[in-house]
């Protein structure tokens, strides 16, 4: 999109301009790539100390069951999720994706567990898509609410410690927990996660109050304002799927290497296997495998491979085998590092491939993911 007017704009965008961001379109919205620190000096202070995300783009949405029970609304989501709901314990958050009937994945989500309902963040690029996906299957037994809220991320290894100065109990939480707060005399949801590998939160804000609160937590000196751009590379370094990149309706949760986001009950021979579109593929790959794999990929030297280059099995690429799906410079390893999906033939760690570049067949090892070891607190 060229005409910025015709973008959508969160409700810190302002704050953004303030701060010196370069804007750029994103999934529909005016949204800040880099900042004047750049996106190398962005990720390394996320790594080290503490970096603030603006991801209100998002979307966070409520599904309630009409008969007021908990365990109606996670039955009736669970019908279009292959993730285990009922047997998750208030207070607590999951990651899962829609499924469609070929068994791919529409988008990926996190679902916490909140009193009587489900609370569900879903991507901005899929977010009228996401609404209507639930309203036509599950409407008739839910009440689907799309909030007007901001959503920031404040992640690193500093993070539970600037947190903590606006509200103590911060420190309790374990990877995944959820709760309600107030912060600068604000009310906030609050979950201990995010897509950088590094520990951190997300935090749900009223948006007339989002800038109040960002504002407070950017005063700290430990907390830096971070763009897309270290964003990209921070997920990319943590092995962490992009929807549109590294998963979309041509993946399958098995391809995409997420069996673990899929709960013992909801397999085959599970207390509520199956009956969610897709099942007979998917409980299939769960029990056979498939075909392809999702991968870590790190070129040689330090020239970075980007999305869609194609992979071969050859140095003079006369055997495709597949495609880088999302690459780049990874600040933290000091060199380049990809993702892809390779036939499990050519799937194992440290497994030789090649890319192509400019006409060129580039070098590239097969890798173990994440490149970087998580630091959530379990």
């Amino acid at each position: 999109m060229d005409d910025t007017a015709a973008l959508k704009k969160t409700p810190l965008h302002a704050l953004h301009l303030q701060l010196g961001a370069r804007m750029v379109p994103f999934a529909g919205y005016d949204m800040p790539v880099q900042y004047p620190a750049g996106v190398m000096k962005e990720h390394l202070h996320t790594r080290t100390e503490a970096g603030l995300f603006d991801v209100s783009h998002m979307g966070q949405v409520i599904v309630k069951a009409k008969s007021g029970s908990y365990e109606d609304a996670a039955l009736a989501l669970e019908s279009l999720v292959p993730v285990d709901f009922l047997g998750l314990a208030e207070g607590r958050q999951r990651y899962g994706f829609f499924t469609d009937d070929s068994g791919c994945i529409l988008d990926d989500l996190m679902i916490a567990h909140l009193d009587d309902h489900l609370f569900v963040v879903v991507n901005a690029s899929c977010k009228e898509a996401d609404l209507a996906h639930l309203q036509a299957h599950i409407g008739d037994r839910c009440d689907i609410t799309l909030l007007n809220r901001a959503l920031i991320a404040l992640q690193g290894p500093r993070a539970v410690e600037v947190l903590a100065e606006l509200w103590a109990d911060v420190a309790a939480m374990k990877f995944m927990d959820v709760r309600h707060c107030r912060l600068h005399d604000v009310s906030c949801l609050v979950s201990r996660s995010g897509y950088s590998g590094e520990d951190g939160f997300e935090i749900s804000i009223p948006a007339d109050k989002a800038e109040d609160v960002t504002m407070r937590l950017l005063e700290h000196p430990d907390v830096q304002a971070i763009g897309l751009g270290a964003r990209d590379s921070l997920r990319l370094e943590a092995g962490l799927c992009l929807y549109g990149n590294d998963i979309d309706t041509t993946t399958s949760p098995v391809e995409a290497a997420l069996e673990w986001a899929m709960q013992k009950a909801r397999r085959t021979g599970g207390a509520r296997a199956g009956g969610f579109p897709g099942s007979g593929r998917i409980l299939s790959e769960l029990e056979n495998g498939a075909a392809r794999r999702r991968v870590g990929l790190k070129p040689e030297g330090k020239a970075p491979v980007r999305g869609h280059a194609k992979l071969y099995a050859d140095a003079e690429g006369k055997a495709e085998i597949g495609e880088v799906t999302s690459g780049g410079f990874g600040p933290s390893v000091e060199g380049p590092v990809a993702m892809g999906y390779v036939p499990v033939s050519h799937a194992a760690a440290g497994t030789l491939v090649y890319a192509e570049v400019r006409g060129k067949y580039l070098p590239i090892t097969v890798s173990a993911l994440p490149f970087v070891t998580p630091t959530y607190k379990r």
